[in-house]
């Protein structure tokens, strides 16, 4: 069990860091305002989650592979990822808030707290490493703006089915992957065929 959440919030980190660089390319920062909006956007949601739930030292600093690996993987990304950038940010964006959103639902869920808080802190792993990133290359955050496609309904959604899905006795890895998949694929539909929340 240990090594499945380790693996998958390896996945989620080095998606996120890639996410981060890509976004700070865009907006035409140097290689320092790259690797630290990658570091930010892979940690962000994860640290407030462990910070809300009393968990420290939070997971990046007792596992400073995962330092590391966004480094490095930032660092790869603002050099090398730029002729698919669009793209592939939309792809490991989506990438990290599924598995964000499935890994902060199952540490809550571990600590024997309800439901209900472990839907909130699957969405609050889930989208605030995008907040952060939105914010640090001053813009309104993605899940903020008028309009915007589905991005933490997206993250509620899936947290809400993998947890109904652990309630039945489903494995904990099939109910992450089914959770982590919806998330993943409700996103790209959502950009896809540009879906919304209702306006007033």
């Amino acid at each position: 069990m240990d090594n499945i959440l380790l693996i998958l919030t390896y996945i989620a980190v080095i998606a996120s860091a890639i996410s981060g660089a890509l976004e700070a390319r865009k907006n035409e920062m140097d290689i320092v305002g790259a690797v630290t909006i990658a570091l930010a956007t892979a940690f962000g949601g994860g640290t407030i989650r462990d910070l809300l739930l009393g968990r420290t030292p939070v997971f990046w600093v007792l596992n400073p592979g995962l330092t590391i690996a966004a480094f490095i993987v930032g660092s790869l990304s603002y050099y090398r990822l730029d002729r698919l950038s669009n793209r592939l940010f939309i792809i490991v964006d989506a990438i990290g808030l599924g598995l964000f959103s499935i890994l902060g639902a199952t540490y809550t869920l571990q600590l024997e707290l309800s439901p209900i808080v472990a839907v909130l802190m699957g969405v609050v792993t889930g989208v605030f490493g995008g907040v952060l990133r939105d914010l640090l290359c001053n813009r309104v955050p993605i899940i903020f703006r008028h309009n915007t496609e589905l991005y933490a309904t997206c993250s509620f959604v899936g947290t809400c089915v993998f947890i109904f899905l652990i309630w039945l006795n489903v494995s904990h890895l099939l109910a992450s992957i089914i959770g982590a998949g919806i998330i993943f694929i409700m996103r790209l539909a959502a950009i896809r065929f540009r879906m919304t929340l209702p306006a007033p």
